[in-house]
């Protein structure tokens, strides 16, 4: 009876010892913040494309929104067949924009980023509701960016490049490059996770340097698949530096990881002490095509994954195929979730979807091409 009544006791302290190290567990988002966070940032309400191509020999992708002065801007990509550029488009509503110009063009030159060269705002404000404007490091305002020397789409071994204006970054002007990628496939501290190619990166400024830098560096990358070896995936890692031209790998592993298909295009925000990571998903869960997803995270390296439902998902004909890529802020109590909208004909452009019903957009695509796939 005695001896029993030991292991009861055991076991029920066991399993207060477990339960208590549970909740003391500093990295895990707790469901309920989860499900705030959720509430906060859904954008049900699809408004429709803002920016569309003028003909199908364009593709436009990636949006970046920032703030300068009284109006809004939006960094985004196109893709003509050769590979991408970046342009500038402006608003001062964040539904109606107007294309302003090519910020990263291409070069007839040999160089290791000629045919490709896809901009990403650097050291925006990362609060949640805030000015949403880029910061400026050394006088200058920054973008990192997709680089690679193949045409074609997203072709060849593509590595991380860093762009810098003195100029005002609101200004259709070119953004000088530095020489080199600050992150390639063929770095020393390549892990296993990012060893075949490099895609999108965001760069925030953590003036606390929590991590023991002030810059730091999410992107995603392709690496080989763990459960299934003749299969590639990608994957969210990091990496830090102390002046935005020298970086290394924070960690021998991805951040945010699904074993199948794409986990990608990282775009932080801060949600009061949440750090809160939208990306998207291809071709993993219940869903083949891309989408929308969040995870939640209080030091910046352990990320709690959403469960429940995508913020953005394919459901209207201009994004029947992919809804995906995420650039999303709060102004004026209502959120704006941007993002790259592909149909079913392959034609993709920018549009937003908001927390509050304020109508349908006027923009469409213009008639799919005749071979166009439905």
């Amino acid at each position: 009876m005695r001896k029993s009544y030991r292991v009861v006791l055991f076991l029920q302290f066991m399993g207060f010892f477990y339960s208590s190290f549970a909740q003391s567990d500093n990295y895990t988002v707790p469901d309920s913040i989860m499900e705030s966070v959720y509430r906060e940032i859904s954008t049900p309400y699809k408004y429709g494309l803002v920016i569309a191509p003028a003909d199908n020999a364009l593709a436009f992708d990636s949006p970046s929104v920032f703030r300068k002065g009284n109006k809004w801007y939006m960094i985004y990509i196109v893709y003509d067949g050769r590979g991408y550029e970046t342009l500038l488009a402006e608003s001062k509503d964040l539904l109606n924009w107007k294309p302003l110009g090519t910020i990263l063009s291409f070069s007839d030159s040999d160089e290791w980023d000629s045919n490709q060269r896809a901009g990403y705002v650097a050291l925006e404000d990362y609060q949640w509701g805030g000015k949403y404007k880029m910061r400026r490091y050394k006088g200058k305002s920054w973008m990192t960016y997709l680089g690679g020397p193949t045409r074609g789409y997203e072709a060849g071994v593509l590595s991380i490049g860093m762009a810098y204006t003195k100029n005002n970054p609101a200004k259709p002007r070119e953004w000088r490059r530095l020489e080199k990628p600050v992150l390639t496939i063929h770095d020393k501290d390549v892990s296993w996770w990012d060893t075949r190619t490099l895609y999108k990166s965001q760069v925030i400024w953590d003036k606390s340097k929590s991590l023991g830098y002030p810059f730091v560096m999410y992107y995603n990358a392709k690496g080989k698949n763990l459960i299934d070896t003749k299969r590639e995936t990608e994957r969210i890692g990091m990496a830090v530096s102390d002046d935005m031209i020298h970086w290394k790998r924070y960690g021998k592993d991805p951040v945010l990881d699904h074993q199948h298909g794409i986990t990608g295009d990282a775009y932080i925000q801060k949600i009061g002490k949440v750090w809160v990571m939208f990306y998207f998903g291809a071709w993993w869960g219940p869903y083949q095509g891309a989408f929308n997803r969040f995870a939640c995270s209080y030091d910046m390296v352990h990320w709690t994954d959403w469960k429940g439902d995508n913020l953005i998902e394919p459901s209207e004909s201009y994004d029947d195929q992919y809804a995906h890529k995420t650039s999303i802020i709060k102004h004026k109590g209502i959120v704006y979730h941007f993002y790259c909208a592909t149909n079913k004909a392959n034609q993709r452009g920018i549009a937003v979807a908001t927390s509050k019903d304020i109508g349908k957009s006027p923009v469409h695509f213009v008639a799919p091409a005749p071979s166009a796939h439905k």
